[in-house]
């Protein structure tokens, strides 16, 4: 089955998102689209300056051609991110005027839109620039608020449209973003698989399917993303496009997000920036999706079920004594509690435990070999990075290694999602893992990285 004939499908399923359309100028055609999801209803364009001079004035044409009402568009200027401020000040923008909106450019402004026309009981259409992330099709919208990066529930644009032209001559580094983005899906469906195997959160093998049975072809020309390939940012649009229609399907990213968006999300919490900007999501997203790798092939080479069951629940902490750590983790504040209410909504009592452990120990042979055809090796995954031009060593986006160890402790108390990190944990093997992951002969060992 083609790309094609399997977005078609999905569409026919789909919550949300009733139209997608994947074409080099689809901008131009934008009215058009409007007019048959919303008829004659007046439309209002949101795009920041970039965006706009890369789509929103064609747009905005489009419909001047058409003869179709629009109001002035809502420009953002340079300081926008996905943050409340900005929702605060679309809303206040928006009410006053009656349109549809139409959300004209990459992440930010299609996740501050998504909200707002959600808060405002309004559906709205989005015209992607850029092959950034894999939001534009997804339920919820990531959004920092009072210092934590939170996903709201709101839905999807009813429609899309990506423009291959725009998208094509995006700035160097986003559609780079997009493939680290998407490639994390291979960590994340490696995360879903083991938490299924706990029995904690079972695989949907529709909503499976829709993201990992295409995923390796999908992710297979990382050249071709820095090159602007028209055929390899075509299956790049692919995959983050039925990635999205994955999380509407199952009201919730964990289709595709796993811990590798653990270590980006406790990023951003800290506010980390590198050279005074904060690193695009799919960059971080990429050096999180390493990190798991790297987790997943350690831990595959030791044997998790040489520890008994009930040596382990010996050793398992206290709720207390986790809050205690966490303590001693993160600075006094809203990421230190935000680690504790994720923890205590995760925890697992000692009879949750042994229940988890059981199946995980009754199903680690074959588990093992089902995670090794899912996973990608990490110095080949690392390649593929590097060919693509998105970030490949931590230092990149201003993580050193020392950081990064830190990183693997801190984002395992942040979400409650169970992951490669749980997986560490509750088998007792986190530790020695760890100490061989950053040894001289491990995966970040100093100046181990790609020649």
């Amino acid at each position: 089955m083609d790309d094609d004939l399997f977005i078609e499908r999905a569409l026919e399923s789909a919550t949300e998102t009733r139209f997608l359309l994947t074409a080099a100028g689809a901008r131009h055609d934008s009215a058009a689209v409007f007019e048959k999801q919303f008829g004659t209803a007046p439309a209002i364009v949101i795009t920041d300056e970039s965006t706009f001079a890369a789509a929103g004035r064609d747009v905005v044409d489009s419909f001047h051609r058409n003869g179709h009402p629009v109001a002035d568009p809502f420009v953002f200027g340079p300081d926008v991110y996905a943050e409340d401020r900005c929702v605060q000040q679309l809303q206040a923008a928006l009410t006053g005027v009656e349109g549809i909106p139409v959300a004209v450019g990459s992440g930010t402004i299609n996740d501050l839109t998504k909200l707002v026309a959600h808060r405002l009981n309004r559906p709205y259409l989005a015209v992607a620039t850029a092959a950034s992330m894999d939001g534009f099709t997804a339920y919820g919208a990531s959004i920092t608020d009072k210092g934590s990066k939170q996903t709201f529930d709101c839905p999807a644009p009813q429609a899309v449209l990506a423009d291959l032209e725009v998208i094509a001559a995006a700035p160097p580094g986003l559609n780079a973003s997009g493939y680290a983005d998407l490639i994390a899906k291979i960590a994340a469906g490696a995360d879903w698989m083991i938490a299924d195997a706990a029995g904690i959160e079972p695989i949907r093998p529709d909503v499976w399917a829709t993201v990992q049975s295409r995923l390796h072809h999908w992710v297979s020309s990382p050249a071709g993303i820095r090159n602007s390939d028209p055929t390899a940012l075509r299956s790049l649009v692919a995959g983050l496009m039925m990635s999205g229609f994955a999380m509407q399907a199952a009201r919730s990213s964990r289709p595709a997000s796993g811990a590798e968006h653990q270590f980006s999300h406790l990023w951003d919490m800290q506010h980390h920036t590198h050279n005074g900007v904060a690193p695009s999501h799919g960059f971080k997203v990429g050096i999180g999706t390493l990190a798991s790798i790297g987790l997943y092939d350690e831990l595959i080479r030791r044997d998790l079920t040489s520890r008994s069951v009930d040596d382990l629940m010996q050793r398992w902490p206290t709720a207390e004594q986790l809050e205690s750590k966490i303590r001693d983790l993160f600075e006094p504040g809203e990421l230190a509690e935000k680690a504790v209410e994720e923890t205590r909504a995760k925890y697992a009592s000692r009879s949750q435990l042994r229940e988890q452990m059981n199946r995980l120990h009754a199903a680690w042979p074959e588990l093992k070999q089902r995670l090794q055809q899912q996973l990608i090796p990490f110095s080949r995954l690392r390649d593929m990075l590097a060919e693509a031009g998105a970030a490949f060593e931590p230092e990149q986006i201003g993580i050193s290694r020392t950081r990064l160890r830190l990183s693997y402790e801190q984002a395992f108390y942040i979400r409650r999602r169970f992951t490669v990190l749980d997986l560490a944990m509750l088998s007792g093997e986190g530790e020695a893992a760890m100490d061989e992951l950053f040894s001289h002969t491990g995966c970040w060992a100093a100046g181990a990285g790609r020649s």
